[in-house]
C-alpha cells in the first residue's frame, strides 16, 4: 500500500511539473523513461496524457511488438511496446506486480491524431538541456524518428525521438504481421 501511495504522489509531482513546463516553458524539454535496455527521451510537445499499466486487449495477426488495445479514459488506444518496436526483438511482458506497478503507457499528443500509446518500464522524471553533459546528432544509418543521444553526467546515454516522426514511419503504421 506504501508503494501505491509513494507511486500517486510521483505522479502528482511529474503532472505538476509536466503541466509547469508546458505553461511557463522553461527549465523541462523531454519526457525521461526507460524501455528495455534503452533510455529514451520524448519531448514535452509530442507527449501527452501518462497512464497506470493496462492490459490491453490482443488483436490477432500483428507484429510481437503490438501488445493490443486498450481503452484509456474513454478512448481506444493501440499500445506498442517501445522496447521490443526500437530493437526489433519482441520481449516478454514482466509478470511481477511491482514491474508492472513501474510501467506505464505514455499516449502521443492528440494534435499528433494517433491514438497510439508507448509501453515503458519507467517513467525518469522530466530533463531539460542542462541535465546533459554532450550531445551527438543521429547516425547515417538511424530511423527516421531517432533525435540527438544525449550524454548525461553519468555517461549514460539517452535517445531523444521524435513521436511526430514516429507516427508517421510506415514500420510503426503497419501492425499486420
Amino acid at each position: 500500500m506504501a508503494n501505491r501511495d509513494a507511486l500517486r504522489a510521483f505522479q502528482s509531482r511529474l503532472a505538476s511539473r509536466l503541466q509547469a513546463a508546458r505553461t511557463t516553458g522553461v527549465a523541462a524539454t523531454w519526457l525521461a523513461v526507460e524501455a528495455g535496455e534503452g533510455k529514451y527521451l520524448f519531448p514535452l510537445g509530442h507527449a501527452g496524457e501518462i497512464f497506470p499499466w493496462t492490459p490491453p486487449q490482443p488483436v490477432p495477426y500483428t507484429q510481437p511488438w503490438f501488445l493490443g488495445v486498450a481503452n484509456l479514459r474513454g478512448g481506444l488506444y493501440g499500445v506498442v511496446q517501445l522496447s521490443a518496436f526500437a530493437t526489433g526483438v519482441p520481449v516478454a511482458l514482466a509478470a511481477t506486480e511491482a514491474t508492472r506497478i513501474q510501467s506505464r503507457l505514455v499516449a502521443f499528443n492528440e494534435l499528433l491524431e494517433v491514438n497510439c500509446a508507448l509501453l515503458v518500464d519507467r517513467l525518469a522524471g522530466l530533463r531539460g538541456a542542462e541535465a546533459f553533459t554532450a550531445s551527438e546528432p543521429p547516425s547515417a544509418d538511424a530511423p527516421a524518428w531517432h533525435g540527438h543521444q544525449f550524454i548525461d553526467a553519468a555517461g549514460e546515454r539517452w535517445q531523444e525521438v521524435n513521436l511526430q516522426a514516429l507516427s508517421q514511419q510506415p514500420q510503426f503504421l503497419s501492425i499486420g504481421a
